[in-house]
């Protein structure tokens, strides 16, 4: 079924083994000063064991005022060739072919992170950044120009197989190239000739350096999908006369800051959502067309390639998720791919953050050498209570490292809260994790105990060495008069399908939960009001997912009331206090508490000063995202034979 994928294709005169291609993603992994670091060539070094045809490595800035962000890559002076001839090295070592992403920020960036004025087409800020940016003069455009050339040579020097201009996501060249930013009434800008003239005398300049044989790629912008940016229409008349100037692949991607959403899509987001930009790209251009966003599935990734509408795809977050994804492919085992489910937690909210990326699904993720699993010198008997995520990572761990490893869930089913995060529209695929969790305890021979309680006496009767501490949260129940009325549920039970909410609805508490368990109603018909204490619903969720979640809760007619008090329940509704007003009664069949959790620490509390160790890991110390959780439970089954806990570290 998988053929295409393992099919090698050229670009120029370059060879690559298979389509499957690592796109640009900035990882913060680097030193300040534009150089690699053990942990950035680990990671890419990972990527190409694990089989890809194709590395682009994250923008590299050609200039320090074009830094996007405070430890990305740079190669603006020669002093830092070196240590990218290291990462060069390394990646070849797997038949792997890398290339340099070469970049500039332009007013997509900020003083804090450079000490110095963005600079732009025009004294324009980005809608995101808001940071007044410099105009640049015609001298510091040809300044710029030659910028890139040098950069694309010390790539080259440094043992890239070749460079991607990036032309992109609103950066400086896209920014040329879109009347959205440029505002220019010089060479530079007006019709469509002009803004194109600063990215081939880029391409000009780069290809006088690096000679015609090396091969050089353009990353566009499609669409922009903002008022007054490019469109496909636009893109189409652009594309020919880039690879007239002499590139040799265009890598389609979309949006800019100002719409993030459409090229680093949530999993509200269909499969492949820009991927028909790269049809279109095919239908004008002779050269090779990567498409890219949302392709977590190497049969998702066949289905392109075997269509016609690509040559390449590029699976970013897919990689950070598994490394290993085209091997396992190549071996069928897809079962034991790591699917990137597209929460945004640790890669897009931690950068946005300009803090190094991780991984939800993928712990080891930026750490690939220090938090590798070795065979344990010493077997013991681990005993993991909760089948949470953390507690899956934790057994699975510890298992990996030869252990005995024993995971008991007083529920019928495993993934805890994150499975129930998976219920609402839009987010199925987390239960994809839960899934490779599952099977993959099952394939390191986990003894999974479901519809089990672990009290203190069963416990003791194991004799375990090491004690995982996994119990998560419970519900709080609010001091709220009528809380405990039978026409009161909670969120949780009714995500769970324990309980069944009548026609009629209140759901108090718009936090994530809350918000995703009125959507989840309000998409089975009911007449859903949300009701929240602060100015805002689901602010503790990330930008991009929240804006998919409000949009569905508007389009399903969910009445939102923020800046609102419950006063108390009734059995045929509630009372409410809202915007400083007398109270109003909302009739409902059914009223749902989504107010919180707390930390399940009761069993944990019971287990102090035994002869076995005791961890405790996730939202049983405190309430946090799976992210967290996750990385604890990889911890502990790593720390399982040393006498530190999770909880101290």
């Amino acid at each position: 079924m998988i053929k295409n994928l393992f099919t090698p294709m050229k670009i120029g005169a370059l060879e690559i083994p298979n389509r499957f291609v690592v796109p640009p993603m900035v990882t913060n992994y680097c030193n300040s000063d534009g150089t690699t670091t053990e942990r950035y060539i680990s990671y890419y070094e990972a990527r190409a064991k694990g089989g890809w045809g194709l590395i682009i490595t994250e923008a590299c800035a050609v200039d320090p005022r074009g830094r996007g962000f405070s430890f990305m890559a740079g190669l603006w002076n020669d002093s830092q060739i070196d240590s990218h001839r290291a990462l060069t090295k390394n990646v070849h070592k797997y038949k792997t072919k890398i290339f340099l992403q070469i970049f500039h920020a332009g007013r997509q960036t900020s003083k804090k992170v450079m000490d110095m004025d963005p600079v732009a087409p025009s004294p324009i800020p980005c809608p995101v950044k808001m940071e007044m940016p410099h105009e640049l003069t015609v001298e510091e455009i040809h300044d710029i120009v030659e910028k890139f050339g040098d950069s694309a040579l010390r790539a080259k020097t440094a043992g890239y197989d070749g460079v991607e201009i990036h032309g992109s996501h609103g950066f400086l060249i896209a920014e040329f190239m879109s009347s959205f930013s440029n505002k220019r009434t010089d060479q530079y800008g007006g019709c469509l000739s002009n803004r194109l003239r600063f990215p081939l005398e880029i391409i000009e300049n780069v290809r006088s350096k690096v000679g015609p044989d090396f091969p050089v790629g353009f990353r566009i912008s499609a669409d922009e999908f903002v008022t007054g940016g490019n469109t496909i229409v636009d893109t189409r008349a652009m594309a020919p006369i880039l690879e007239n100037a002499g590139i040799n692949v265009l890598h389609v991607s979309a949006g800019c800051y100002a719409s993030t959403d459409k090229f680093i899509p949530p999993s509200a987001v269909p499969h492949g959502n820009l991927t028909h930009l790269a049809a279109e790209m095919k239908k004008v251009v002779n050269i090779p067309v990567i498409s890219v966003s949302r392709i977590n599935d190497p049969m998702i990734a066949e289905s392109l390639l075997a269509g016609g509408i690509a040559d390449f795809v590029a699976m970013g977050r897919a990689s950070l998720a598994d490394p290993n994804l085209p091997r396992k492919t190549a071996e069928s085992k897809f079962a034991e791919i790591r699917m990137c489910i597209g929460c945004e937690q640790g890669c897009l909210e931690r950068l946005r953050a300009d803090e190094p990326i991780r991984c939800l699904v993928n712990p080891k993720l930026g750490k690939e050498k220090e938090l590798t699993i070795q065979p344990a010198k010493e077997k013991k008997k681990v005993l993991v209570v909760g089948g949470g995520p953390g507690g899956m990572t934790a057994a699975i761990a510890a298992a990996e490292a030869g252990h005995e490893v024993s995971l008991f869930e007083k529920s019928d089913r495993l993934g805890g809260q994150f499975y129930l995060a998976s219920i609402p529209p839009g987010k199925g695929e987390f239960a994809s994790f839960i899934h490779w969790q599952i099977n993959q305890m099952h394939k390191l021979g986990v003894e999974v105990h479901l519809n089990t309680t672990a009290t203190l006496h069963l416990i003791e009767s194991k004799e375990p060495d090491e004690v995982i501490i996994a119990t998560g949260a419970k519900p709080k129940v609010p001091h709220i008069s009528g809380a405990h009325l039978q026409n009161v549920i909670f969120s949780f039970d009714v995500l769970s399908g324990k309980e069944e909410a009548d026609q009629n609805v209140v759901v108090i508490g718009g936090g994530s939960v809350g918000a995703e368990t009125a959507n989840y109603l309000a998409n089975q018909g009911k007449n859903v009001t949300l009701v929240e204490v602060l100015p805002k619903i689901a602010i503790d969720y990330e930008p991009g997912p929240r804006k998919y979640l409000l949009e569905e809760l508007a389009d399903k007619n969910v009445t939102v009331l923020v800046n609102s008090r419950v006063h108390s329940i009734k059995y045929n509704g509630v009372s409410v206090e809202s915007g400083g007003i007398d109270k109003i009664f909302i009739p409902a069949d059914s009223v749902v508490l989504a107010m919180g959790a707390k930390s399940d620490r009761e069993l944990a509390s019971k287990l102090k000063d035994k002869s076995y160790h005791v961890s405790v890991i996730g939202d049983a110390i405190k309430i946090r995202k799976a992210l967290e959780a996750i990385e604890e439970g990889y911890l502990t089954g790593l720390l399982v034979s040393s006498l530190k806990s999770v909880e101290t570290l």
